[in-house]
């Protein structure tokens, strides 16, 4: 356990309580521990505090604790007009109304992905800013839960969970005084690392829900060439499988032949392709659906409560899911993968695009093909008498708890978008092979199909980086894959709300590589709508595009916009990479820039791409007490912690560099990354107040999980000087063409790199 970490974990029972008069108690802990842990036995509470100043960051002092089988409630209370960050997956703005909001934790499928409601995924962090620092707290629990922020007027603000099982297993971050991303990256240090991703996953992606056939496809992929828009990889949804089966191939619209024609195409010219996998497998007996058969022949389907394989309504019709928990998911789910996306008889894909993964199931109605009440098939040789999976053990001694526990209908309700807890989804009752309920483990189905996913690329592409985006998501699901923010609306909200999910998933949660449908999914998107999403899309991590080409003035934006990102890609891919390494977020919001500017708090339409670029997704910003450059003309612009409005036609979206940063860009954009990467560098050297200027670049092959060599460099600028230093084992193969100082009298003579002068 880090010094900068306390757990709290209550694992199946209350303490003892004494019913003596109120002692308190300081736990054991590291004397270099930055937060302590205190506890009062009588009645029991506990509160966390930080070890230097005693200022509380955490109590359930008057608060009472409840831990019953099926009901957990944990209370806290809140500063007054709390800076609360977190608590996902939602559209709730980035900082958390303290005002009544219930935060419900329940991954379910959410087209058109409403304000207020639980989403996709479910992460029960929550970092928490104030002017003398900023801790986190996270509730370990997969159990579906309300988190309710309330400030009644004249009554303490609270914070309070309310779950309907599991465990209480509390890490609490310590943080830092004077550095908000410390939190993330202690949670990182907790939950894994973000996974290092391709470095062609960071070019611009194309995907649509509708194509016709093979020709519809090669149609965009030429499309994009004739327009002059960069293509970096193209997708494909459902729509190329026979019947909305996954592993399946529709032989009249998609044929094999002709979907290997289009693959190879893309590869020739430096291009990658991606197909969308679901996870619900079509219940289709003699029908030789290698999928369904090979699954039943190896019994890896989830069951139900009755032990006959659990049946939902997906878009092929009756469906069965993998079980994750299954010994066996593994071999199959890389099975499946390797046979249908064969290099050679099969499709070569690049990367995995997993959708439905709550796993999600649409109405019991869809259709009309069955009775959703009994969705259960007996296997071949199993009786109706099955085992008691619900039975719990425990010293030796079995203790049924079947009979006062009501899982289809617990005593608290969640305030779930979807009704009760089995409402389009599998029911809870479903048992998995190692015993536990879905009840338990509902949310985290989408996390372990994320890792089968995973490791079923790894071996497919052994060696290569996979870049696998995943809808649904849990704690630790950006070790593993990136996402994507779901079925979003063409709509200006959906534009805004956008930036909120991305700084939530990006700094909070860990799950860097995430982007939002640029112009929406679904709805009917506006030039000049599109036009703005394009431009600030390409300031998502993972930018990509799932309608037609932009016309108009959005064809333009669209490729000022693009232009502006690959000219960055060594900046983002490298300020990625420092995630990877030690969690530093890639996006930030501007309070972790500047924590005590309490103006920025509640900012939430502008952002920190990598520590030196700032963008703005508004004609009215807010530009704080710094020296800023504007990245179109590179002329100084000096905040005054104030808002001021900004000149920004619908074909350029306000940028801008901070002050003290040395950026490394391209000379000029390219067509495709692998092109990109045979483009000169600049070097942009922006002093800040003091003088000064650093920054940083990783390279590397792009696409290796193991390196055989990498070149890491730092920059350093201060008196005139630009310093570069760092180790070269990986052959770059381009140059540095240019070194630009902004905000200098005059056009330097010459710069000095490393004791060698270059003259101007």
């Amino acid at each position: 356990m880090s010094r900068s970490q306390t757990r709290l974990s209550h694992a199946m029972r209350c303490p003892r309580l004494s019913s003596r008069a109120q002692r308190s108690r300081k736990a054991p802990v590291q004397d270099t521990a930055e937060i302590q842990f205190n506890y009062t036995e009588s009645p029991f509470s506990f509160s966390i505090f930080r070890t230097n100043t005693s200022e509380v960051l955490f109590s359930t002092a008057s608060h009472p604790i409840i831990f019953e089988d099926q009901y957990l409630r944990l209370q806290t209370t809140l500063p007054e007009n709390a800076n609360i960050y977190g608590l996902g997956e939602h559209t709730n703005s980035f900082r958390l109304d303290n005002h009544n909001t219930t935060l419900t934790m329940f991954n379910r499928d959410a087209y058109g992905v409403p304000n207020t409601t639980n989403l996709y995924g479910s992460h029960p962090i929550y970092q928490e800013h104030r002017e003398t620092g900023t801790h986190g707290v996270l509730l370990l629990n997969s159990n579906g839960m309300d988190i309710k922020l309330n400030q009644t007027d004249g009554e303490a603000s609270t914070l309070e969970y309310n779950v309907v099982g599991g465990i209480l297993d509390l890490y609490f971050f310590s943080g830092s005084e004077t550095d908000p991303a410390a939190v993330a990256r202690q949670y990182a240090e907790l939950v894994g690392l973000p996974v290092e991703m391709p470095y062609w996953g960071y070019g611009l992606h194309n995907c649509r829900y509708g194509y016709t056939d093979f020709v519809d496809v090669a149609d965009v992929i030429v499309n994009y060439s004739v327009a002059g828009i960069p293509l970096e990889t193209m997708w494909t949804d459902i729509d190329y499988m026979y019947k909305r089966q996954t592993f399946s191939l529709d032989p009249d619209y998609f044929p094999l032949d002709r979907m290997q024609e289009v693959i190879d195409y893309l590869h020739a010219h430096e291009q990658q392709y991606i197909l969308m996998t679901d996870p619900a497998v079509a219940y289709a007996p003699n029908s030789s659906y290698e999928a369904y058969d090979r699954g039943v022949e190896m019994d890896v389907f989830l069951k139900g409560d009755n032990g006959s394989d659990f049946l939902g309504l997906v878009w092929p019709g009756v469906t069965v899911y993998p079980d994750w928990f299954n010994a066996k998911a593994q071999e199959y789910w890389t099975y499946m993968y390797s046979k249908f996306y064969d290099p050679e008889t099969g499709l070569d894909i690049d990367g995995a695009w997993i959708d439905m993964n709550e796993p999600a199931s649409v109405s019991k109605n869809y259709l009309g093909l069955i009775d959703a009440d009994s969705c259960f098939r007996l296997p071949p040789n199993r009786t109706t008498s099955a085992p008691d999976h619900d039975a719990v053990i425990f010293d030796n001694a079995t203790v049924s708890r079947r009979e006062k526990r009501d899982i289809m209908n617990p005593p608290y309700s969640i305030d779930n978008a979807a009704g009760s807890l089995s409402s389009k989804t599998a029911f809870m009752n479903s048992v998995h092979a190692n015993g536990l309920l879905e009840y338990n483990t509902h949310n985290l189905f989408g996390a372990m199909m994320n890792n089968a996913t995973r490791q079923a690329m790894l071996a497919r592409r052994p060696g290569l980086r996979p870049l696998i985006i995943t809808r649904s998501t849990f704690v630790g699901s950006g070790a593993l894959v990136g996402k994507w923010l779901g079925d979003n609306l063409s709509t200006w909200v959906h534009y805004r709300n956008s930036i909120a999910g991305i700084l939530g998933m990006a700094s909070v949660y860990q799950v860097p590589m995430v982007g939002a449908d640029i112009c929406g999914f679904g709805g009917n998107t506006t030039e000049t709508l599109c036009a703005r999403w394009a431009m600030l899309g390409a300031f998502y991590p993972f930018m990509r595009n799932p309608g037609v080409l932009p016309v108009g003035h959005g064809t333009e934006a669209a490729k000022n916009a693009i232009d502006t990102r690959y000219r960055l890609l060594d900046y983002i891919y490298t300020a990625m990479h420092k995630q990877h390494v030690d969690g530093t977020p890639l996006i930030h919001p501007l309070w972790h820039a500047y924590p005590k500017d309490v103006n920025t708090y509640p900012i939430d339409t502008q952002f920190l791409f990598g520590p030196s670029i700032m963008n703005s997704t508004t004609v009215t910003a807010y530009l704080p007490d710094d020296v800023l450059y504007d990245w179109s003309t590179l002329t100084v612009v000096q905040g005054q912690g104030m808002n001021v409005t900004l000149n920004a036609s619908f074909t350029e979206i306000p940028v801008h560099i901070r002050g003290g940063a040395v950026l490394p860009v391209r000379v000029s954009s390219a067509m495709t990354t692998a092109e990109l990467r045979r483009q000169d560098f600049e070097l942009i050297v922006a002093p800040g107040q003091d003088g000064t200027a650093s920054g940083s670049l990783y390279v590397d092959d792009g696409v290796s999980v193991e390196q055989d060599a990498t070149t890491e460099v730092e920059f350093g600028y201060a008196d005139g000087t630009l310093t570069v230093d760092g180790k070269f084992d990986y052959d770059v193969g381009v140059q540095v063409a240019r070194v630009r100082v902004l905000g200098v009298g005059q056009e330097p003579c010459a710069v000095t790199l490393d004791g060698e002068t270059w003259t101007a």
